[in-house]
């Protein structure tokens, strides 16, 4: 009898934790559940007030070698082509790894253009024909002076070709004199002393 009487008590017992232990985990449960904390950052909601995350261009970096827009932004002879870069909305592509080679007009190469034209090209709703000028002064390679031939024809980013010529250490692009030269870190910039206009 008191064998049976036992037996029943440790059942009861064992029954009684087992309830204790559902009861406590349940609790933890509904308490991680009902934490507004813990569930904003178990869906990853994001916080209305958290600004949008800006392109490439935000990026902070004073130790690397400056890419082409950095180099371009440094020059005093290339305000207008920075300007213009912005104004297309071409900041962040010009910032990307590349390889690019830019060739790069200078301030008074944008001078020599009819009066009014710059500004025109500025204006807002004249942004795609500014973005397909300046993407004619781009392309996706490395194009070192040294590699280029006479005659050589190469397709920029706009879809458009341009012409090189040489005559010696000479370098001529649709006419216009490569000036210099300034390795960035994601490509090449060539100056230029005349705007290339799509052809």
């Amino acid at each position: 009898m008191t064998f049976g009487l036992n037996k029943k008590l440790t059942i009861m017992k064992n029954y009684l934790k087992g309830t204790a232990f559902v009861a406590v985990a349940s609790f933890f449960l509904f308490a991680a559940c009902n934490n507004p904390q813990q569930s904003e950052q178990s869906t990853g909601s994001p916080d209305v007030n958290t600004p949008l995350p800006a392109g490439q261009s935000s990026v902070q970096d004073d130790e690397s070698q400056k890419n082409i827009v950095q180099v371009a932004s440094g020059s005093a002879d290339h305000s207008t082509l920075v300007a213009a870069v912005q104004a297309a909305g071409l900041v962040d592509v010009l910032v990307n790894a590349g390889p690019f080679t830019v060739f790069a007009p200078t301030n008074a190469a944008f001078d020599a253009l009819p009066a009014g034209t710059v500004d025109n090209l500025l204006k807002p709703e004249n942004k795609d024909q500014l973005s397909d000028i300046l993407q004619y002064h781009v392309a996706v390679a490395v194009l070192k002076t040294d590699y280029l031939r006479d005659g050589q024809k190469l397709e920029m980013v706009n879809g458009g070709m341009i012409t090189i010529s040489k005559n010696g250490d000479q370098v001529k692009v649709n006419g216009a004199n490569i000036i210099g030269t300034v390795e960035a870190s994601n490509g090449l910039i060539h100056v230029v002393d005349q705007v290339l206009l799509p052809q």
